[in-house]
C-alpha cells in the first residue's frame, strides 16, 4: 500500500499515533482528503496498527502504552504500586488524566485497563520511569498514597504499611498543601493509624 512503509518508519518510534498525525502525514504527501480512513483501515487489517480508542492507535501490543492515548496522564493507584514492586497481584493498568473522558474499564488487545478522571488541580506528583522501549509517567509514592485516598481505594493493611514506610514526609506535606481539606484530613488519619 502506498505510503505504508514510510508511515511506519516515521511513526514507529512513538508509543501512540493520533488520527491528526495520520491526516498531516497524508496531506503532506498530497493524498486525497478522505484517504486517511482507507489508510487506517488497511493498517489495522494488516495488524501493523492497533486501535486503542477513537482516534488513537499504536504499533505496539503492550498495554502499558495505552495511556499515551489520554495524554496528559500518569499511571497510578494499584498500577503504580505494582510498578514500584509494592503490590504483587495482577493489576489492570490505571490511567489517571485531567482530560474530560469517560471513566471506567476499557479494553485493548483483550486486556482491561481503567481510565479515571482527576481534577486538574490534583494532576501532579508523577515521574517518568523506563518501561520496555519508552518512558511512562507514574505517580510517585507520595502521590500514590494521596490518590488512594482521593479515589477511595481500599488497600490491604500490609500494603499501606509498606507504602507509609517509603513516603518522604517533606514531599507528602508539599502535595497536601495542594490538596482539598477533606483529603488532608483522611491522609493524616491514615498516616497515624496503626
Amino acid at each position: 500500500m502506498k505510503y505504508m512503509k514510510e508511515f511506519i518508519n516515521s511513526f514507529s518510534e512513538k508509543p501512540v499515533v493520533e488520527i491528526n498525525d495520520i491526516k498531516r502525514f497524508l496531506k503532506y504527501r498530497n493524498a486525497n482528503g478522505n484517504y486517511y480512513k482507507i489508510f487506517i483501515t488497511n493498517l489495522i487489517k494488516s495488524k501493523k496498527l492497533l486501535r486503542i480508542t477513537r482516534g488513537a492507535y499504536t504499533f505496539y501490543p503492550e498495554i502499558e502504552y495505552v495511556g499515551f492515548a489520554f495524554y496528559p496522564f500518569y499511571y497510578g493507584l494499584e498500577e503504580a504500586l505494582s510498578l514500584y514492586g509494592l503490590w504483587d497481584q495482577e493489576t489492570n493498568p490505571v490511567i489517571i488524566t485531567p482530560r474530560k473522558v469517560r471513566n471506567g474499564i476499557r479494553q485493548f488487545q483483550e486486556r482491561n485497563y481503567i481510565v479515571k478522571w482527576i481534577d486538574r488541580k490534583m494532576f501532579f506528583g508523577y515521574k517518568y520511569i523506563k518501561y520496555d522501549k519508552f518512558y511512562i509517567p507514574v505517580s510517585d509514592i507520595e502521590k500514590t498514597f494521596i490518590d488512594l485516598v482521593y479515589f477511595k481505594v481500599h488497600m490491604y493493611n500490609d500494603v499501606m504499611e509498606n507504602l507509609k514506610e517509603k513516603i518522604n514526609m517533606k514531599t507528602l506535606n508539599e502535595y497536601l498543601l495542594r490538596s482539598p481539606e477533606n483529603i488532608k484530613k483522611i491522609v493524616s488519619y491514615k498516616l497515624n493509624k496503626k
